[in-house]
């Protein structure tokens, strides 16, 4: 896959320097086991190989992946599957031969959001793991706590962060706001608790935002305000130690829940510098990584200034273009080269057919946006105008970001049904695969291989 801009993340880098409960399907033969293993220890270390955090390697839910399957079931074309605890949201990440994991513990809930608890304490099932896996076989190699307090809110449960790792640590955050640092053996390192450093989180469903990795930094977000009149803020932390860098207050004059933001920071290249792009309660802004200063704002992603916009996707960035939802309408594209207020003088254009949950992918010219009713739309990236005008793709609601590799684009509605799209200028429905099973988490790719959690399993697509 060509990008027309090379992905931000990646010239940033470039300049800086369980257990197992099996059913019979899930057992590979010994003899696949062992040809897999084969394969995986004859593969080079390259950068398909990784889907590092959150919408991975490019920050845009883009790879460079080829030969993927385009149609698979249950049993068709899966490598392994392997049994999970419980459901979550957060997107499976691989480095090489572990894929990392997150979950809520046995018996926590049903695997549906808005199911009964069991009671908290001592007694309760209310754990939170890491789990990591062997890419070549699907097994179990350990599973860590990453804390207590699971609970439930709406689609979201304590689990729902991604993890983010550098292929030495790996670090994890839950919806109590507690970070934590584990090495690839399981070894806990540090961990912080936000809420008792910083206060109690004032987000209605709980913290969601996922950790952004650059340069042995992590950036993390939290904007609230449906319970707290804390101010949100935005947070530089020393990967290695766990200490704080810097801590900026985030203000905004969003009313109720429209100060929540559920979605994920990412990174943009602006001339020589790298920004941090926030997005959420009514602005999308630009934070030095040294300082944490905001650089610059824009708003207009509120404009009724209604009560109840929350945030839940999260901005694209492709060349020197933001691409910001909100809660659906209005969808605006920004330059990111601004300073101060840019709320009309950098706005390029915008939509009104924007997602609410899932976050849009991009191949440098076109963007791509599923929507939460299964509504696909396609527009250039330079000006809002149409490729393919919105079409129905399988029935369903949609929650999980799309994957854009290959040349095609994967959307998994909640069922667990993955409609492939090519990507281009028509719209073209490639192949419609039933999972049967709740999904929230997107899709994520590593080394020609498909990797998708559903609310009972985490499955690897592939050739076997």
């Amino acid at each position: 896959m060509g990008l027309a801009d090379e992905p931000p993340a990646n010239r940033a880098r470039r300049s800086r320097r369980l257990d197992r409960t099996q059913s019979p399907l899930d057992n590979m033969a010994a003899m696949k086991q062992f040809l897999a293993i084969c394969a995986m220890a004859s593969l080079p270390a390259i950068a398909g190989e990784t889907w590092p955090q959150w919408r991975g390697p490019n920050l845009n839910g883009t790879s460079d992946g080829t030969q993927l399957p385009v149609s698979w079931s249950t049993t068709e074309n899966v490598v392994w599957r392997t049994r999970l605890p419980s459901w979550a949201a957060a997107t499976p990440i691989i480095w090489k031969d572990t894929v990392f994991v997150t979950s809520a513990e046995e018996g926590s809930s049903l695997n549906r959001p808005n199911s009964q608890l069991f009671d908290g304490g001592d007694e309760g099932r209310d754990r939170l793991y890491l789990i990591a896996i062997n890419r070549a076989t699907g097994a179990v190699r350990w599973r860590q706590s990453m804390g207590r307090g699971n609970r439930i809110g709406n689609k979201q449960n304590m689990a729902s962060p991604s993890p983010v790792t550098d292929g030495e640590h790996v670090w994890v955050a839950n919806g109590n706001g507690e970070l934590r640092c584990f090495d690839f053996s399981g070894r806990q390192v540090w961990m912080r608790d936000f809420q008792a450093d910083y206060g109690k989180f004032g987000v209605q469903f709980g913290y969601a935002s996922s950790p952004v990795l650059l340069d042995g930094v992590l950036y993390l977000q939290n904007l609230q305000g449906m319970y707290t009149d804390d101010p949100s803020y935005v947070l530089a932390i020393n990967a290695a130690s766990g200490k704080t860098i810097w801590k900026v207050d985030r203000p905004t004059d969003g009313r109720h829940e429209t100060p929540d933001s559920y979605s994920t920071a990412t990174l943009a290249e602006v001339g020589e510098e790298t920004v941090l792009i926030v997005s959420g309660a009514g602005y999308v802004t630009g934070h030095s990584l040294e300082t944490g200063k905001e650089i610059w704002r824009a708003g207009g992603l509120n404009p009724d200034d209604a009560r109840n916009y929350r945030t839940i996707a999260s901005s694209l960035v492709v060349g020197e273009i933001v691409l910001v939802p909100s809660r659906r309408r209005p969808f605006i594209a920004f330059r990111t080269d601004g300073k101060g207020d840019v709320t009309e003088s950098k706005r390029l254009w915008s939509t009104d057919y924007g997602p609410d949950v899932p976050t849009p992918t991009s191949d440098g010219e076109r963007l791509y946006i599923i929507d939460d009713r299964g509504i696909a739309l396609s527009l250039r990236v330079s000006d809002g105008s149409t490729v393919w005008d919105r079409t129905r793709i399988e029935p369903g609601t949609y929650s999980a970001s799309p994957l854009l590799a290959d040349g095609k684009i994967y959307a998994i509605s909640e069922e667990g049904t993955t409609t492939v799209l090519k990507a281009g200028d028509e719209f073209e429905i490639l192949a419609v695969n039933r999972l049967d099973d709740y999904t929230l988490a997107s899709p994520a790719e590593a080394g020609n291989q498909l990797f998708i959690r559903t609310a009972t399993y985490l499955y690897c697509i592939g050739k076997p």
